[in-house]
């Protein structure tokens, strides 16, 4: 039986501007719960706020409201030494692998750092626990004693990682994690995280504009549009049978090497998205939707529930009212 691991609740995220003239609608009034050893995929375009979620959920960004609970424990309510000890339960994987190292120490010492703070072994055991680290993401023993610009993009991610699950944690949020290297490279970084997640019994939050590459690796996919979830469900549901219109567009963007889909129809969405500063009324996507009713430039939509066959599928349209 699964058991949850993260839940969120209207979590809100708005950035004031310079000057006190309005703000940034980064994330708004998402809520989600995760289950252990699950895989939850956010994809969408960018600046749509996926990244400033995952900062979120795990503090290094403060929200603007709502609850964010690990385990049962509201992190809003942790003082800062206690945060600090909750934070070995989850951690970050990076996009851009190189910024997140420190360029002037060596591997060994980026790796071991989270073992230092958190007082975990001493100086031999730690060294140990390295050398076992870099087998596990697939890089030799000696990799400890170098820098990080002695290493190629994928092996500084494979780096990234082994920092990340140093600390044994329960949640890894992987931020674009692949988006930066080359193809061949992505599958082997994508399938270390698949067995990583077998072997160490890992939840992830993996956040993605490549929908191929969250096809292949997410159990649950939740859809964002300017800060909010639109459409919520397992993988295999979103793929086959897309209910929101931004999701359906999205879907159709993908390419598809076999010769039968050829006829399919694409779906081109017109104009940009719109401002963060100033979202529009009503339903966000409805400045693009070919669907557009009276009501979606004033009312927003709640997010629904559908029964689909009896499976879990959210989704935030007039369409389905």
């Amino acid at each position: 039986m699964s058991t949850e691991l993260l839940k969120a609740r209207h979590v809100t995220k708005y950035f004031p501007l310079k000057g006190g003239q309005g703000e940034v609608h980064a994330v708004d009034d998402v809520s989600f719960s995760l289950q252990k050893g699950e895989t939850l995929g956010v994809v969408g375009e960018s600046g749509c706020g996926k990244s400033t979620l995952a900062r979120v959920l795990l503090r290094l960004i403060e929200p603007t409201s709502g609850e964010i609970y690990i385990d049962g424990v509201d992190l809003s309510k942790l003082t800062p030494r206690k945060l600090r000890a909750k934070r070995r339960e989850f951690q970050m994987v990076f996009q851009d692998a190189y910024a997140s190292l420190d360029s002037r120490q060596k591997i060994g010492n980026i790796i071991a750092e989270p073992l230092i703070v958190h007082r975990i072994g001493d100086r031999r055991t730690r060294r140990q626990r390295v050398a076992k680290l870099l087998d596990m993401v697939g890089l030799e023993a000696d990799a400890a004693t170098r820098y990080p610009h002695e290493f190629s993009g994928g092996q500084r991610q494979r780096i990234g990682i082994a920092r990340a699950i140093s600390l044994e944690p329960k949640l890894v949020v992987a931020d674009e994690p692949v988006s930066a290297l080359d193809v061949s490279i992505q599958s082997q970084v994508l399938n270390l995280l698949v067995d990583l997640r077998n072997q160490l019994d890992l939840s992830y939050i993996f956040i993605s504009h490549d929908l191929a590459v969250v096809e292949h690796i997410c159990d649950t996919i939740a859809v964002m549009y300017l800060g909010e979830i639109v459409e919520m469900t397992d993988g295999e549901t979103l793929f086959a049978a897309p209910k929101h219109p931004y999701t359906q567009a999205l879907m159709s963007a993908i390419p598809r090497p076999d010769p039968k889909r050829r006829g399919s129809p694409r779906i081109v969405l017109q104009g940009d998205i719109p401002n963060p500063e100033n979202p529009p009324q009503g339903c966000r996507f409805h400045t693009r939707c070919s669907d557009i009713m009276t009501r979606c430039k004033t009312q927003k939509p709640e997010q629904l529930l559908l029964e689909d066959a009896g499976k879990y599928h959210l989704v935030r349209c007039h369409l389905y009212d």
